[in-house]
């Protein structure tokens, strides 16, 4: 096993103990303590350092064939992503992607689907899927030949459409589908938006539950008359941590909000390693109208402005040309500059940009985008932030409130469809139901 691109593990030392600068013991059936190997690695979903990712890479020195899997040890993310990419060039072929076992894998043009676990995990580009699939179709060919010439005829034609695509003569699309969150597509412009790539983050279906085995994690209703009053309550439950996977607690308190509404802060600290976190949830339902608030940065106590992103909300500062699509760093309850910071940190451990084998232009341009909007945080540098919510229930403090701020614009729009379907209200139906299309009462 050894990290993509990294290090290769070093000669063992005689004796069965690993050699200088080794990564891993020697495998030998005659050492008695063989151990798992644990490395350190970068999660694809918030590219913080974790140990929970395992990649193992095997290579023939005979036949010279070669093979990169990888398996997630670590959690399920708590949402599901979906990745949508528009292949336009030969090189959105060399796209990395994480496509682990339990993601679906799509090409709508050709109507073909690589279902969830009919492949291992694999970290590899958008070239390197569809060779898997055409090394899986033609793997069974000599036999379907034999046997049924009619059906290996198709399948050839298929497989020749498969290797066309790679050409690029017309567009196609790529969706990787994943209910565990945990795979993963560049974005080679980062941090800027890529146009080509839409990403997607859903709550699982039951099915999806079911097939990822957490079918049996599901909350108990409370009787709809037994109703609490929790707004002067900090409530515990115990968790583990998403660090190091000891246990921790997380406490969760309603809040009101001056001039917006009540939200539901989460904070987990763990005592084991010191890692903290803080997660928002909105108290209401979602608004009738998209809000999209835009603030001029003009001095240095603009920082210290209280924002609410929920997990709805894109973030962008069009100075930087820079955009944080919906489910990004998740609901958050901070300071502007306090998700400035995170947005930093994040750009920062992206590990196709600014990891231990970058491109040198594009190290080069994420230095610099860092580097802008450093001064942006220290005031030195004028700029606009855009919370972009179609659910509504993202806030940016008002200082002079109640008062008109006049560096804030507050606007309300009507959603469209696609957003609409991005936060599930197409399929609502809220007359109606029990009558089975009578008017709802």
């Amino acid at each position: 096993m050894a990290a993509p691109g990294a290090v290769e593990a070093a000669a063992a030392e005689p004796g069965g103990a690993a050699g200088p600068g080794s990564l891993f013991r020697p495998l030998s059936a005659e050492d008695g303590e063989q151990r798992p190997a644990e490395i350190e690695s970068l999660c694809m979903n918030c590219f913080r350092s974790v140990r929970e990712v395992i990649v193992s890479s095997f290579a023939c020195g005979s036949c010279s064939w070669a093979n990169t899997e990888i398996q997630s040890a670590g959690r399920i993310q708590e949402q599901g992503v979906r990745y949508t990419l528009a292949v336009t060039s030969r090189q959105d072929l060399n796209r990395e992607v994480v496509k682990t076992d339990c993601a679906t894998a799509r090409i709508p043009e050709l109507d073909l689907e690589i279902p969830a676990f009919s492949q291992k995990g694999v970290l590899t580009t958008v070239e390197g899927i569809i060779d898997r699939a055409v090394a899986g179709l033609e793997q069974d060919q000599p036999v379907r030949r034999a046997t049924d010439e009619e059906v290996a005829s198709k399948i050839e034609e298929f497989i020749g459409k498969l290797k066309q695509l790679k050409e690029v003569h017309s567009p196609f699309t790529l969706i990787v589908d994943d209910p565990s969150g945990n795979s993963f597509v560049e974005n080679p412009h980062a941090p800027r938006k890529d146009d080509a790539l839409v990403v997607t983050h859903y709550r699982r279906t039951p099915q999806q539950a079911a097939m990822l085995g957490l079918e049996g994690e599901e909350l108990e209703e409370k009787p709809a008359d037994a109703v609490e009053d929790l707004r002067d309550e900090v409530l515990q439950f115990h968790t583990n941590c998403p660090e190091c996977n000891a246990p921790a607690h997380t406490n969760m308190k309603l809040v009101q909000i001056p001039h917006f509404k009540e939200v539901i802060i989460m904070a987990t600290n763990c005592d084991s390693c010191g890692h903290r976190t803080n997660e928002v949830k909105s108290g209401g339902a979602i608004e009738a109208q998209g809000t999209r608030i835009t603030l001029r940065i003009t001095d240095p106590s603009d920082m210290t402005r209280d924002v609410l992103k929920s997990e709805t909300c894109r973030v962008e500062i069009p100075e930087l040309e820079f955009e944080l699509g919906m489910g990004a760093l998740g609901g958050k309850f901070t300071t502007l500059e306090g998700l400035l910071r995170d947005i930093r940190e994040l750009v920062e451990r992206n590990p196709f940009t600014l990891g231990d084998s970058p491109v040198p232009s594009k190290a080069e341009k994420l230095r610099d985008f860092v580097g802008k909007l450093g001064e942006i945080a220290e005031g030195r540098r004028e700029a606009h932030f855009v919370m972009d919510d179609p659910a509504g229930n993202s806030y940016l403090q008002n200082v002079y409130a109640p008062e008109e701020d006049p560096e804030l614009l507050v606007e309300r729009y009507q959603r469209t469809f696609e957003q609409d379907e991005d936060l599930g209200l197409n399929d609502m139906r809220t007359e109606g139901y029990a009558t089975g299309g009578g008017p709802g009462r």
